[in-house]
């Protein structure tokens, strides 16, 4: 990772007045307890009333605990950017989450998911900030930061049972955030980087070809995400110093990740990216007592 963030998140959008400050508390203190151990918990709206602005003041509380233990924030990342699945969950906008460098999974590194839950993968296309952006600035150019492009994958894990959960479920949950890998980054100015329409994309797994997409599949253009992660940050309190990675989203579906396997993407005139998993590396929810695994979509 390349210039690493060391400022804090600053404190989100005040949350519904009727929604106490323990509960959010609480909220993040069991998700981040799910993380911790792998073990599913139930869905935090079945038993708490959220809203938008709640949800989001629990992933920052949870942010919070994982700094606390000594991680720092290198990055954001966007969810729900593909139009299918944003209708799916009849949503309107996409959603952001925090990226930490305990997160970072080198390039060609080895991945433990015996502490998943329910690991999928997905590609993406990352970009680095050259210099900080204030998002709170009306006139905040995010593009104008941004000094390389590269492939990318990120794992997401939800920690909630059944792989089920709601619009505000999955912001509380950091977007399912889990482990992302950055492959070689290109910088703008060399060849064609910047184009980064209908670029084809294609994920193996053991070499088998498991998805494929393009990269217009993520708001149409990749670069669309960056006013849309300057916006998304300025409201919820997220800060975007220089050498912050920014995932835009991703190119196909998601697929499970198992254990012992061997994980490529490639995004077209872009590279190559990859990450192993750990052999026998079975998940919580592999091992759960019987009556306890719980399905997927």
């Amino acid at each position: 990772m390349t210039g690493a963030a060391t400022k804090t998140m600053t404190e989100p959008m005040s949350t519904d007045p009727h929604t106490p400050t323990a509960v959010i508390g609480a909220c993040a203190e069991n998700l981040h307890e799910a993380r911790r151990s792998g073990r599913a918990i139930p869905q935090l709206t079945a038993t708490t009333s959220l809203t938008l602005d709640d949800a989001y003041a629990v992933q920052a509380a949870g942010v919070r605990l994982r700094m606390s233990a000594g991680e720092r924030v290198v990055g954001a990342k966007l969810g729900l950017t593909s139009k299918a699945k944003a209708e799916q969950m009849g949503v309107a906008d996409v959603i952001i989450g925090v990226l930490t460098d305990a997160m970072h999974v080198p390039d060609g590194g080895l991945l433990d998911i015996s502490r998943g839950v329910h690991p999928r993968i997905e590609p993406e296309v990352a970009f680095r900030l050259g210099r900080a952006v204030d998002t709170s600035a009306p006139d905040a150019d995010l593009r104008g930061a941004v000094d390389a492009v590269a492939p990318a994958l990120e794992i997401i894990d939800s920690r909630y049972q059944d792989f089920r959960f709601t619009l505000e479920d999955v912001v509380a949950d950091n977007t399912s955030g889990s482990h992302f890998v950055i492959g070689p980054w290109t910088e703008l100015g060399e060849g064609s980087a910047t184009q980064l329409l209908d670029r084809a994309v294609e994920m193996r797994v053991d070499g088998r070809v498991c998805a494929t997409g393009s990269t217009t599949d993520i708001l149409d253009d990749p670069w669309q995400a960056l006013p849309t992660t300057a916006r998304l940050a300025a409201r919820y309190g997220q800060v975007l110093p220089a050498g912050a990675v920014l995932l835009a989203g991703a190119a196909t579906a998601a697929v499970p990740l198992p254990a012992g396997a061997r994980v490529t993407a490639e995004v077209a005139g872009l590279g190559t990216v990859s990450v192993s998993t750990a052999p026998g590396a079975e998940t919580a929810e592999m091992t759960a007592e019987p009556g306890q695994a719980h399905t997927h979509d």
